[in-house]
């Protein structure tokens, strides 16, 4: 390649990404510009110092056969112990059981590297802090669990790849599993303090997340594989700051979302490929009481450059919603493959909070039910499993899609707010369908709605 190019596309991604060190005592970050139609500050990424902690030091034996939990834990602590680094995965099959990490840890899969996931639900205890469909509780231990950490990180270009036997079955929904969804709801609708939400017992069967960090600042997730999962796949809980980059997501179990946060702040998607079993992107904000109490919103985080080759929907907003959304910028994206939504907002009369600000711009589509919908009835299993304890109306103002091209959809767009509190503000601009099979539009309860420039065929009977 011509010097003088490699100087300019140099220049341009510097310009792009403006990369800044900083440092703050004795530890050093990098602060990410990111460009967004709002306020957004630049996200910090942790500059983790030069030391390794490979987990074959630690006792840690690969192959597949011998459990390497204790190793592991090992190997974190002493990182952690030393101000931190990279715990390195080398390599190889290696049997864990739950991972938990400590502040200024770095998990390093390096290529080849695969962490193997006993699916035996003993493993995953005791129970810890987590939560189950945005109802806070304690659970399983997700897979790969951070807590209060600051600086945590996975990278490299290994494999997590759980075994799924036990999970498989637990994702059916027996009588003694709604069952144990009606005794947290009810527990979380009445204030039982969270220690004594205790749902990690007889065949409650909750299933824990593959990787649920909870209340943490500066998360960087980087380069690896995922390949199932038990649950949703990457769960953001409560964090502040990070980003999330090149992953290859493929998981399609029952509830595998590819990446969700929920009540988090400050990041950056980009350049991930996400294969699953249900929503791609998904933004949430706790669900009913335990968010109201919270009172921690889910705003400033942008998603550019990713890819989704099969599930439910690219972006979804809610329906775990009670705690508002705003500030999310979706663009440059792709579908590959059909899904039932490419934008997706959905709530319902229990949820209360707010959605503002949400915005998807230059995404290409090959398929959908509905280009975009906005739903505000969205209950699933829950309508008739559990009652109303407090009715609170969610406020939608402001819903912006621009350049979004699908070769075909059933309908263009579906909009259906609350009567009690109609949704306000809804933008489509420059939206391209190349077959219509079943209606343009249906609008209920939504004032100004801004329509300009869309284009369709209508499919031919």
């Amino acid at each position: 390649m011509n010097m003088k190019l490699v100087k300019v596309l140099s220049a341009l991604l510097f310009c792009l990404f403006a990369v800044i060190s900083v440092s703050a005592g004795d530890k050093k970050y990098e602060t990410i510009k990111v460009k967004a139609p709002f306020p957004m500050q630049p996200i910090k990424v942790f500059v983790y110092p030069d030391r390794d902690f490979p987990i074959t030091e630690f006792g840690a034996v690969s192959g597949g056969e011998v459990d390497n939990t204790k190793a592991i834990a090992a190997a974190i602590d002493a990182c952690n112990r030393a101000g931190g680094g990279r715990v390195v995965v080398p390599a190889g099959t290696w049997l864990t059981g739950a991972i938990h990490f400590k502040s200024n840890v770095n998990l390093y899969l390096e290529e080849n590297a695969v962490l193997d996931f006993i699916d035996n639900p003993e493993s995953y205890l005791p129970a810890v802090m987590t939560s189950w469909e945005g109802l806070e509780c304690y659970n399983y231990s997700p897979l790969l669990y951070a807590f209060e950490c600051e600086n945590v990180a996975i990278t490299g270009s290994g494999t997590l790849k759980p075994r799924m036997g036990t999970w498989k079955v637990w994702f059916k929904r027996p009588q003694a599993h709604l069952n144990a969804l009606k005794e947290l709801y009810t527990q979380a609708s009445t204030d039982v303090p969270v220690p004594e939400r205790q749902m990690a017992v007889g065949e409650n069967h909750l299933r824990p997340h593959l990787i649920h960090f909870n209340r943490c600042k500066n998360v960087h997730l980087e380069g690896f594989k995922i390949r199932e999962s038990p649950f949703w796949t990457i769960h953001l809980y409560m964090c502040d700051g990070g980003w999330v980059r090149n992953l290859d997501v493929r998981a399609h179990g029952h509830n595998n979302d590819g990446i969700d946060f929920e009540m988090s702040r400050n990041f950056l998607v980009e350049h991930c490929i996400f294969d699953q079993g249900d929503d791609a992107v998904v933004i949430k904000a706790g669900r009913n009481q335990d968010a109201w109490r919270l009172n921690t919103p889910c705003e400033n985080i942008v998603i550019r450059h990713c890819q989704i080759l099969k599930g439910h929907t690219l972006l979804g907003i809610g329906s775990e919603i009670s705690g508002g959304i705003r500030n999310i910028y979706m663009h440059d994206c792709a579908v590959s493959n059909s899904v039932m939504r490419v934008f997706f907002v959905k709530t319902n009369h229990r949820r209360g909070g707010f959605i503002e600000n949400i915005y998807m711009k230059d995404v290409k589509a090959h398929s959908a039910q509905r280009v975009l919908e906005i739903d505000t009835d969205v209950l699933y299993q829950w309508k008739d499993l559990v009652p109303t304890y407090e009715e609170r109306i969610t406020r939608i103002d402001g819903i912006y899609m621009d350049g979004v091209t699908c070769e075909s959809a059933d309908a263009v767009y579906e909009l259906k707010g609350d009567a009690k509190l109609p949704v306000k503000n809804v933008s489509i601009k420059n939206v391209e369908v190349g077959t219509v099979k079943k209606f343009v539009k249906r609008v209920k309860n939504v004032e100004n709605v801004v329509e300009k420039h869309i284009t369709y065929q209508m499919e031919k009977k």
